[in-house]
């Protein structure tokens, strides 16, 4: 599917609102434009968003001085006399963010740029107990220490995603039973030991958020983000908007019932969504059919690629039972476009034909595969912060900080 460009919300179809939030809402779409369509002149800026071209020259000046964006080199002479048109552009060069997610094995820190480009990466294997404490511990210190490798930049923020029940208002994972936590301060205890300011969401919500800015269905009216891992959970947003719902408790789809499923799930039930998608699921089932020997998804379709056909058929089989998921989901909520992060489907061709096949011919051209194949969880992670800056670029620029 051909990628999508279109310019973020104009300010005049926003209802009016209290000044600041206005301003707010008036500066996000400005750095959206210049993030979307950047080369870009400061007259385009203002007949993409309708704010005065007073108004985009005034906050471009502030982005400016913050250092989030530049004149671009190569002034565009317009057609009459005056001046030439200078465009601007994002500044990536001088800020990232930090992006924590926190998986059941491993967490994965990263560092992003402005355009959720990682700049650097690392996995940190959880060793014994996954004590909450200690692991955002040792992801501040792995931050660090990318950070410290990174000396030119200036770090942002820190956005932390985890699957499970995470409530964003309150930085807080309220409950993820595979990792044992309940009601974890994540942005208190990632905020103390980092110095930074920290926004924490759940991965699903992350993963639309970086499809909203970054992916290929920038300027979808509404996108559906199904997220096959060990967890299993989705998101929807619509009209730029992700939906959180009370506490953010939206999204919460590993408990619903698989015709016909079979495997045991941990609140006593069987054929829940999660026990027969897990990754855990997945590698006990390539276990029992001498596939592999170990718990890492990744060396099914290792071995898939290798031409092993007990892999291959564990991965589109795999794939179809995300497809009747993807279509109950699109009968429930219409999007527009469905993503899916499901490891088959981001590195198998068959597995995503059998996906959409599953899904029907005439909707199956509005599902894709996450635009971030080979980084989705980093991105996840940064993405929260990233969010943040485009939604209040005065409140989360370094000015504010």
């Amino acid at each position: 599917m051909p990628r999508t460009v279109a310019a973020p919300p104009s300010v005049s179809s926003i209802p009016r609102a209290a000044d600041p939030d206005r301003r707010r809402t008036s500066a996000s779409v400005v750095l959206r434009s210049v993030l979307e369509h950047g080369p870009v002149a400061r007259s385009t800026i203002a007949r993409l968003t309708g704010l005065s071209p007073a108004s985009v020259t005034d906050y471009c000046a502030r982005f400016a001085r913050a250092g989030l964006i530049r004149e671009a080199t190569a002034p565009r002479r317009s057609k009459g006399v005056g001046r030439p048109h200078v465009p601007v552009d994002l500044d990536d060069s001088r800020f990232v963010v930090g992006g924590v997610h926190v998986a059941v094995p491993y967490t994965t820190v990263a560092l992003l740029d402005l355009r959720g480009r990682v700049v650097a990466e690392r996995r940190l294997k959880h060793a014994g107990a996954v004590e909450p404490g200690q692991v955002l511990a040792r992801a501040a210190d792995g931050l660090a220490a990318l950070l410290a490798g990174a000396p030119e930049c200036r770090a942002l923020g820190v956005g932390v995603a985890v699957g499970g029940w995470v409530d964003r208002d309150s930085g807080t994972v309220v409950a993820h039973p595979l990792l044992g936590w309940r009601d974890v301060p994540v942005r208190e205890v990632v905020g103390a030991r980092t110095g930074l300011p920290v926004h924490v969401d759940g991965h699903a919500r992350a993963l639309v958020n970086a499809e909203r800015l970054f992916g290929r269905v920038r300027g979808s009216g509404s996108v559906l983000h199904l997220f096959v891992g060990n967890v299993v959970d989705a998101a929807f947003a619509t009209h730029d908007e992700v939906h959180h719902g009370p506490r953010s408790q939206a999204g919460a789809i590993a408990h619903l019932p698989v015709p016909g499923g079979t495997e045991s799930c941990e609140c006593g039930r069987t054929g829940c969504l999660q026990a027969e998608l897990s990754e855990r699921t997945l590698c006990r089932r390539a276990r029992e059919a001498g596939v592999t020997d170990g718990v890492n998804p990744m060396h099914v379709v290792a071995a898939a690629a290798d031409g092993d056909r007990a892999a291959v058929a564990l991965l589109v089989d795999r794939a179809r039972r995300v497809g009747r998921t993807v279509g109950l989901l699109l009968d429930v909520l219409n999007p527009e476009t469905v993503v899916v992060t499901e490891i088959g489907v981001l590195h198998r061709e068959d597995c995503l034909s059998a996906l959409r096949e599953t899904v029907g011919e005439q909707r199956a051209a509005a599902v894709l595969p996450s635009s971030f194949p080979d980084s989705v969880l980093a991105v996840a992670g940064g993405s929260v912060a990233l969010d943040m800056l485009y939604r209040d670029p005065l409140g989360a620029s370094p000015e504010a900080n």
